[in-house]
């Protein structure tokens, strides 16, 4: 039975392997739309496949304005342009992805030559690779250069060209009444060139290639930030490092350099295969763009679904069905999680790692009422747990900077922060009390999922005990003696009250986190004690008069309400205080409640749907919001649109598919819990639950037929298995 099992779940994965790549049968030429995204975790570049033009738009992650007192923004780096001597029309042109090796490739015909372009983000080499290539020798000419998104300088050499600067004087518009941050990091950004054959030319400031067989480009940047308060967060400027990278990548054969970048991301992306079913081979055959129509039963009208709208929906459009691609879109969520996020490097923004503007929407920052939060609620889930780092990393390093805040304006122990956040501590718009706990319940579900027990140490566990302190100090007695926390409002929705569900669910949460920590570290009985009594006095969840999950304190939730934040929904998800098992009254308020808000919305409020309605266990409700979201939320590069483009809703998608075909949240492991109707029969390896366990699922009749449950080492866990719970003892992981 065993040797079956396995043997079907590698067919599964090769099955798998051919639902891999974004392709396309023309060039890009729309950043936001059209552009495909590659990236190291510190390094990432939008790629513009242009036949007579070449333009590749990079970020570094740390490229930042801003200082401890405002959040500032997310900055652009530059473009490096990489222009041939090729007019005319080509044929056979093709560019495509490929996520499962990360990879990027350009390929067309002319005049009876094959030209071929290969692009990667390395992160072992940590630089950004480009190789243009030709089966005619000397077929290549043209230029590079680079342009400098900052007035800084650009200069070229007989080996590069480079720009390099300062960002002092950036300010973004949202820093009203600043002309000036605290804070100035310097930058560096270099492209260095080699070639076979023919010959280079630096020309105003330009590096010409003529005649060549093959030109290599190596492209690094930047900055002297470095993750420390106690240095100013200033450390060496980059130039050292980045010519350092540079060199050791030009001398490494291009073969062996390709080679370990994509043994590096297949180390990673490779633990996961999922197989939803089968589309029609004569959908499944088309171009991505085109794919995406097919799906939407036409072209979407430009700006359907959009926040300017309503976020209706066409009911007119009526598409075929692709679960082909409803899997492609969670693997792409996790190529994504896996180029932004990497150990080491700053946590994934609001896009991720790419961005064009220096001015950019929302300051392209690490947003607190759920964009950060739901970035990272997969990673786990999906096997990806060394992607999460980052972002334990950034909060630990601002929190001295909140705390400070904190003291000074509220008066508390522990720290609170604003919606706005940067990578300096500064935090911008109004003061939000559970957003810091929101925060930290990330941090949670990592240790949940991992057992890192010295992460949650080091890491987790110093924060639940600060955040406890700010509450114990912020709560007040209300009527009943319940504890109640200070006035505030839902997530930029909803009067200014006390107690809103938005704060409690969280608190909540936040207390039974400590909890469970402080026991599993064997620390702090007295303290723990003192949580688990105000836990149990928070004025907790309430069913109002149209049979509805309270929004507030009092009874104030309007059924016509059809805002995007649904905050009171915490506690569904990501939360585990209400589940169809343990409270069915709440959970059944909560379906009224999500019943009313509607299911069209915003790209990351329809993820965020489709988790909930994941949680409450109604998969065919979550994949109608699915289908809605992939004809309005995608573009053609399918990255998701608020709109502007904002990664959350990918890789909230990813989250929602994970919560569709595990959940492992309410003290067993549930198989299938939300399995909809258009997935009858599928297949999945290497999904995550907590407690440190991976799982594969078969299913046919939208039944578990097949399934393994594996660890570190064997022992007992519940799990549930077609409505039937039972206990067994897990396999050994290889």
């Amino acid at each position: 039975m065993k040797q079956t099992l396995l043997a079907i779940f590698m067919a599964s994965t090769l099955a798998q392997a051919t639902e891999s790549k974004l392709w396309y049968e023309k060039p890009a030429t729309r950043w936001e739309q059209e552009a495909l995204p590659i990236g190291n975790g510190r390094l990432g570049a939008m790629i513009f496949g242009g036949v007579e033009r070449e333009r590749i738009q990079f970020n570094e992650d740390s490229l930042w304005i801003g200082d401890e007192t405002d959040t500032g923004a997310y900055q652009a780096f530059g473009d490096l342009f990489i222009d041939f001597d090729t007019k005319g029309a080509v044929t056979a042109y093709r560019r495509e992805l490929d996520i499962a090796n990360a990879v990027h490739t350009i390929s067309y015909a002319k005049d009876g030559v094959n030209f071929r372009r290969e692009y990667f983000a390395s992160h072992p080499a940590g630089v950004m690779v480009f190789r243009m290539t030709a089966d005619k020798p000397g077929a290549l000419s043209g230029a590079v250069s680079l342009a400098n998104a900052h007035k800084g300088t650009d200069t070229a050499d007989a080996e590069g060209v480079t720009i390099k600067g300062s960002l002092a004087g950036y300010v973004h518009s949202l820093s009203r009444n600043r002309s000036e941050y605290g804070i100035a990091l310097d930058y560096e950004g270099r492209a260095l060139v080699r070639h076979e054959g023919g010959t280079l030319e630096v020309k105003d400031g330009k590096l010409l290639f003529k005649d060549v067989n093959t030109l290599t480009i190596y492209l690094d940047g930047g900055t002297d930030y470095i993750n420390q308060r106690d240095q100013k967060w200033r450390g060496e400027h980059p130039h050292a490092a980045i010519t350092a990278r540079l060199a050791k990548a030009a001398a490494t054969p291009y073969a062996e350099l390709l080679a370990a970048h994509v043994r590096d991301h297949e180390s990673l992306f490779g633990r996961v295969a999922v197989n939803l079913g089968k589309t029609a081979p004569e959908i499944a055959k088309l171009p991505t763009d085109r794919r995406l129509v097919a799906y939407r039963g036409g072209e979407r009208v430009e700006g359907k679904g959009s926040m300017y709208d309503g976020h209706a929906d066409d009911p007119s459009l009526q598409g075929v069905e692709d679960p082909e691609l409803e899997a492609l879109l969670f693997q792409y969520a996790r190529y994504l999680m896996i180029a932004c996020s990497r150990p080491g490097d700053l946590p994934a923004n609001l896009q991720g790692l790419w961005n064009e503007s220096n001015n950019p929407e929302w300051r392209c920052d690490y947003h607190a009422n759920i964009n950060v939060q739901m970035n990272y609620w997969f990673v786990d889930a999906a096997n990806l747990g060394e992607c999460f780092l980052p972002y334990s990393e950034w909060l630990n390093s601002v929190i001295p900077v909140r705390r400070d805040e904190t003291k000074k304006h509220l008066h508390v122990r522990g720290w609170a922060t604003r919606w706005e956040n940067g990578i300096f501590g500064g935090a911008t718009c109004p003061w939000s009390m559970g957003d810091a706990a929101w925060l930290s319940q990330n941090l949670w579900d990592h240790y949940a999922f991992t057992r890192d027990r010295e992460f949650l140490q080091t890491r987790a566990y110093p924060v639940f005990k600060e955040l406890c302190e700010f509450w114990e100090d912020s709560l007040k007695e209300g009527p009943g003696g319940k504890l109640v926390g200070p006035p505030s409002k839902s997530p930029e929705h909803g009067p200014v009250v006390a107690g809103n569900s938005y704060d409690q669910q969280l608190v909540y949460d936040l207390f039974t986190n400590f909890i469970e920590a402080s026991k599993d570290l064997s620390v702090d009985e007295a303290y723990r004690a003192k949580v688990e009594e105000m836990r149990s006095r928070l004025l907790g969840p309430k069913i109002g008069k149209w049979g509805q999950l309270q929004e507030w304190a009092e009874d104030l939730d309007d059924p016509k309400d059809q805002h995007r934040h649904f905050s009171h929904m915490i506690a569904v998800h990501p939360g585990r205080q209400i589940t169809p098992t343990t409270t069915p009254d709440l959970a059944e308020a909560a379906k009224i409640s999500m019943n009313a808000r509607g299911d069209a919305s915003t790209g990351w409020s329809r993820a965020w749907k489709m988790c909930v309605w994941a949680r409450l266990q109604d998969g065919d409700r979550a994949h109608r919001i699915m289908s809605s979201m992939i004809k309005t939320s995608f573009t053609p590069n399918l990255l998701a649109t608020h709109p502007p483009f904002q990664i959350d809703a990918n890789f909230g998608y990813a989250s929602a598919v994970c919560e569709m075909l595990l959940q492992s949240h309410a003290g067993e492991i549930q198989l299938l819990p939300a399995l909809p109707k258009a997935w009858p029969e599928g297949k999945v390896t290497g999904l995550c639950a907590r407690g440190g366990f991976t799982v594969d699922i078969e299913w046919k009749d939208g039944k578990v037929t097949n399934y393994r449950i594996a660890a570190k080492e064997a022992k007992p866990v519940q799990v549930r298995v077609n409505g039937e719970a039972k206990t067994i003892n897990t396999e050994v992981l290889n």
